[in-house]
């Protein structure tokens, strides 16, 4: 016969058992898969994207960064993209105010190997149908580290690129979900 010491204990790990897998159970109720949720109201279907503003002397970077972003809005839901605001429920408009390249870390001779790229985009995304602004920023900082093929190494954003082909594209990429989370997550 067990005694009352340890009918106690087991009922008291029992009951706590219990407790837990509850609280295991019921947690997932608010949770959702990270950058998949959307704030946007129901009735926003398509999204204009107009190609974005560059204030900065690099040749491209505004379309490779819109059509990134295009992309982004694509892949995150059921959102028709067009390339204006004509038959859009809502319009995103950016506009690339500057860009800058600054060493984050070097080889034993000193030259560099990493950098910190920065891109400061004035973006603004507008419900066409309630006329008003959902979420904007007038000023978003988007800073990365990006590795740099060996050579080189100055700090010029168009040297940067030249380097490494793809490196805009990486950074337009990273820049796009940026934008698109903090839209669709209403940060």
């Amino acid at each position: 016969m067990p005694s009352r010491v340890g009918w106690r204990l087991t009922w008291y790990w029992s009951a706590v058992s219990l407790l837990f897998v509850l609280g295991v159970l019921s947690s997932g109720c608010g949770y959702a898969l990270a950058g998949r949720g959307s704030f946007l109201p129901d009735y926003i279907e398509t999204i204009g994207v107009p190609m974005f503003g560059n204030q900065t002397p690099y040749f491209e970077v505004d379309q490779v960064v819109t059509e990134y972003v295009r992309t982004e809005f694509i892949g995150r839901g059921n959102y028709r993209v067009v390339p204006d605001e004509n038959g859009a429920d809502a319009v995103l408009e950016g506009d690339i105010v500057s860009m800058s390249i600054a060493p984050a870390s070097f080889t034993a001779e000193q030259q560099a190997s990493r950098y910190i790229f920065s891109m400061t985009a004035n973006i603004i995304f507008r419900d066409l149908q309630a006329d008003e602004v959902i979420w904007q920023n007038g000023s978003m900082t988007f800073q990365d580290e990006y590795e740099v093929a060996s050579g080189g190494g100055a700090l010029d954003p168009s040297t940067f690129f030249g380097q490494e082909a793809n490196a805009m594209e990486r950074i337009a990429e990273d820049f796009a979900a940026t934008v698109v989370s903090s839209i669709l997550e209403a940060f």
